[in-house]
């Protein structure tokens, strides 16, 4: 794979950007991530962390088995205070 070729296509992460961050300490997927945000997109890594794995495996001398996948967060959306407040409000209500 040439190094230019884009690895995490939702944060146009290549694979010289995951080299980097290989060589610049990270050891595992969550690292790599978090330097590089590759797997911070829509798809939440479904499509690079089995390469970005590969790599690490591949410097490491590790089998992609043995390469630590990393956490998932439930999808958010942001949500106003007062329907925060609202809600509160009425299972107070419904308490009493």
């Amino acid at each position: 794979m040439a190094d230019q070729t884009i690895v995490c296509r939702c944060e146009d992460v290549t694979r010289e950007d995951i080299l980097a961050a290989i060589n610049a300490g990270c050891r595992t997927l969550d690292e790599i991530k978090r330097v590089t945000r590759a797997g911070m997109g829509p798809c939440q890594g479904r499509t690079c962390r089995n390469l970005i794995a590969q790599e690490l495996a591949k410097i490491y001398g590790i089998s992609v088995e043995d390469v630590l996948m990393p956490t998932f967060r439930a999808p958010v959306e942001p949500v106003k205070v007062g329907v925060l407040a609202q809600a509160y409000q009425e299972e107070e209500g419904e308490n009493k």
